[in-house]
């Protein structure tokens, strides 16, 4: 049996859908944290599993009789310890085979700009490569579905105001992505491998209101402001302060290039091209 952690998430319910689509429900499970979240997913015949990554008691009896585990990674405050957490429990419960959803960075940078996060895909990678369990490692880029988080709903009336100076970051949509996990996890051949799952080219916001101008007809500027006038107008406009400071890191990151991607598993993965980010934008903003 296949579980899939997160399940009611957006990138975790996404891949239990394809996954219904090349076996059957009865052969998947869903982690959730409780009943409630999972009433959707039991309707198509999902098994549920209640548990959370901070709690490995759980974890054991969740993962008992499944075979294949993808790790969704977690966005909790100390997401390394709730992914060995995972990881442990799955070591102990027999299952033979982790998938873990990592990050597409640009390994070339020297001076991060990450911190914590960056540690918690390099060492959870780690560990399971130390695990002994067999594994499959999806470094996964920015969403195509982030760019109205930093853009907003009104771009076309507002332009783009973003501190992430002319750093470039490749981007897929998170239908692809899921979709792409779920034919690794749904075939063989994929034991011990990392792929990268992001999309080819990488695109600075001053190319992404240039591709705004080009769809819509319209001048969209793209203005670059210091951070800390960024955050000043984040806070007028309401913004609450998690939000503020992880547009702010986001930003930052990007202005560093660490999601410059120069090479993708994701085409031979899904089987044909994704989604580029030109046809995201129009369907998003202009259809």
């Amino acid at each position: 049996m296949i579980l899939v952690t997160g399940a009611s998430g957006n990138l975790g319910g996404a891949v239990i859908e394809n996954l219904l689509n090349k076996i059957s429900a009865n052969q998947i499970a869903g982690l959730f944290r409780n009943q409630e979240k999972a009433k959707a997913m039991e309707a198509k015949g999902i098994n549920v599993r209640i548990g959370e990554y901070g709690d490995k008691v759980r974890l054991l009896k969740a993962f008992q009789g499944i075979e294949k585990l993808l790790l969704v990674s977690s966005s909790g405050d100390d997401p390394l310890t709730e992914h060995t957490n995972v990881i442990d429990a799955a070591k102990e419960a027999g299952v033979k085979h982790i998938y873990y959803t990592s990050g597409a960075l640009n390994r070339e940078v020297i001076h991060s700009q990450l911190g914590s996060l960056v540690d918690s895909y390099i060492n959870t990678e780690n560990y399971i490569l130390e695990s002994g369990l067999t594994y499959t490692i999806f470094q996964n880029g920015l969403y195509s579905e982030t760019i109205p988080f930093f853009v907003g709903e009104n771009v076309l009336e507002t332009g783009i105001f973003l501190p992430a100076g002319e750093g470039k970051a490749s981007f897929a949509t998170r239908t692809d992505m899921a979709e792409a996990i779920a034919n690794v996890i749904a075939s063989d051949g994929h034991d011990n491998k990392t792929y990268l799952t992001s999309a080819l080219s990488s695109y600075s916001f001053n190319d992404i209101a240039g591709m705004l101008s080009e769809l819509s007809e319209k001048s969209i500027l793209y203005t670059n402001p210091e951070p800390d006038d960024y955050e000043v107008q984040l806070r007028e406009s309401g913004v609450d302060e998690g939000s503020i400071w992880y547009l702010s890191l986001l930003a930052a990151i990007i202005k560093n290039g660490e999601y410059e991607i120069f090479s993708s598993d994701l085409e031979q993965l899904l089987g044909r091209k994704p989604k580029d980010l030109n046809q995201y934008l129009k369907e998003t903003y202009i259809s």
